[in-house]
C-alpha cells in the first residue's frame, strides 16, 4: 500500500487543520468558504425520485438505465448545443472526482506517458497521473506544450480554481492542435452552469468541434448544479471509441452509479428551475461578498464564472489564511492549486445566506 501512497502528495486540506480551529474559535461561528461543498437543500423532486427508486435490490447497471441515457443525451443536446448524440456517446460515473483520478490508469497510461493539466488547477489531475506513474505537465496555454509522449490533455472551463472561462475561439484552436497531434482532450465542465461574466461553451459545441466527438470527451457533474454532492451523480459525453472501452473496464471494476442516485439523476437533468433558482442564490452571494472583499483591500481576478472568488492581497497566501481566520472566516490558500498561485486565495461562495451575511459582517469590521 504504501507503494502506492508514496507516489501522492500530501493530502492538502490536512494543512488547513489549525486555520480551521482558529476560525472555528470566533465568538461567531465559522464560516467555512474553504471546501465549496453545497450546503443548500437537495431539491423536492430530486428527493421524491431518489425516494421513489428506494426499493432497488438488485445490481445497478455501469451504462445506468435507458431512462438516464436519455436523460444525458436530451440534456447535453438542449443545454450545450451538441448534435446528433446517441446512448453509446454517454457514460455516467460515480462522481467527476473518481473519474479524473483513475481516467489515466483506465486509459492504460503509465511510465513515459504524459498527462497536461492547467497551470492553476484541481489537485485531482495530477493525482490521477500520478497513480497511473504517468508524467504530468502544466501549461498556461496547451498548444505551447511539446506534443510528444502527450496522452491526455485536461481542459477546465470554467477553472476551479481561478473562475476562468475559455472561450470559443481558444477551445477551437485547442481542439484543432490536440486532433493534430493525436492527443485526447478531456473537457472538465462541471460548472458551465454558473457563468457570471461569461457564458461558458462546451467542447462538446459543433462551433468547437466541427461537428465531430473525435478525440474529445466532456465531463460534467450534478453536484453544484442541482446540489447533488452527496448523491455521487456525474457523467461523461463525447467520443464513443473512448467511452466503450471505459464501460467494458468500469464494468469489470464494478463502477456502477447506485440506482436511486440514477433515479434522481434523470430528474435532475429533466428540471431547469431548480437549476435557476440556485443560480440566483449563488450570485445573490456572489455579489455581496464581492463587494465585501474588495472593500476589505482584495483584488479579485477572473472569476467570471464558477462558485468561487479568486483573490489576493498580494501577498503569501497562508497569511490571507490566518488574517482571515482569525475573523473567523476559513478560506482555500492558493498555492493548493499549484505554485502560480501562492498569493492567492479561492473564497467559495457555497455558505448558507446567514453565513454570508455574516462574513461580510466581519469583512466590514
Amino acid at each position: 500500500m504504501s507503494a502506492v501512497s508514496d507516489r501522492l502528495p500530501a493530502f492538502p486540506w490536512d494543512k488547513l487543520e489549525p486555520y480551521k480551529k482558529t476560525a472555528a474559535a470566533h465568538p461567531g461561528g465559522i464560516v467555512d468558504l474553504s471546501v465549496g461543498t453545497p450546503v443548500d437543500p437537495v431539491p423536492e423532486l430530486i428527493q421524491k425520485a431518489l425516494i421513489a427508486a428506494a426499493d432497488s435490490p438488485g445490481y445497478p447497471t455501469v451504462w445506468g438505465t435507458p431512462e438516464l441515457r436519455d436523460a444525458i443525451t436530451g440534456w447535453v443536446t438542449r443545454r450545450l448545443g451538441a448534435r446528433d448524440l446517441t446512448h453509446r456517446h454517454v457514460l455516467p460515473v460515480v462522481g467527476s472526482k473518481e473519474l479524473v483520478a483513475w481516467l489515466p490508469t483506465q486509459l492504460g497510461l503509465g511510465p513515459g506517458d504524459k498527462v497536461a493539466h492547467p497551470r492553476l488547477a484541481y489537485p485531482t489531475y495530477e493525482v490521477g497521473a500520478r497513480l497511473a506513474r504517468a508524467g504530468h505537465v502544466v501549461y498556461d496555454d496547451p498548444t505551447d506544450l511539446d506534443p510528444a509522449d502527450l496522452r491526455l490533455l485536461w481542459l477546465n472551463s470554467p477553472s476551479n480554481p481561478t473562475g476562468r472561462v475559455l472561450a470559443k475561439e481558444e477551445l477551437t484552436r485547442i481542439v484543432a492542435w490536440a486532433r493534430e497531434h493525436g492527443i485526447l482532450v478531456f473537457s472538465d465542465e462541471c460548472y458551465l452552469e454558473l457563468g457570471w461574466e461569461a457564458d461558458p461553451v462546451s467542447v462538446l459545441h459543433p462551433d468547437v468541434n466541427g461537428g465531430s466527438y473525435d478525440g474529445i470527451v466532456a465531463v460534467h457533474s450534478l453536484s453544484k448544479r442541482s446540489n447533488l454532492a452527496g448523491y455521487r451523480a456525474a457523467f461523461l459525453a463525447g467520443d464513443p471509441a473512448v467511452l466503450g472501452p471505459l464501460l467494458e473496464i468500469r464494468k469489470h471494476g464494478g463502477m456502477m452509479t447506485p440506482a436511486p442516485t440514477q433515479a434522481a439523476v434523470v430528474a435532475a437533468l429533466g428540471d431547469d428551475t431548480h437549476v435557476r433558482e440556485q443560480r440566483e442564490r449563488y450570485a445573490a452571494r456572489r455579489t455581496v461578498l464581492r463587494e465585501a472583499l474588495l472593500a476589505h483591500g482584495f483584488r479579485i481576478e477572473h472569476s467570471e464564472a464558477s462558485l468561487y472568488l479568486w483573490a489576493t492581497r498580494d501577498e503569501s497566501c497562508w497569511h490571507t489564511v490566518a488574517h482571515l481566520a482569525d475573523r473567523g472566516i476559513l478560506v482555500a490558500p492558493g498555492d493548493f492549486y499549484g505554485t502560480a498561485g501562492e498569493t492567492f486565495v479561492r473564497v467559495a461562495l457555497t455558505a448558507t445566506d446567514e453565513r454570508i451575511a455574516a462574513a461580510v459582517r466581519r469583512l466590514a469590521d
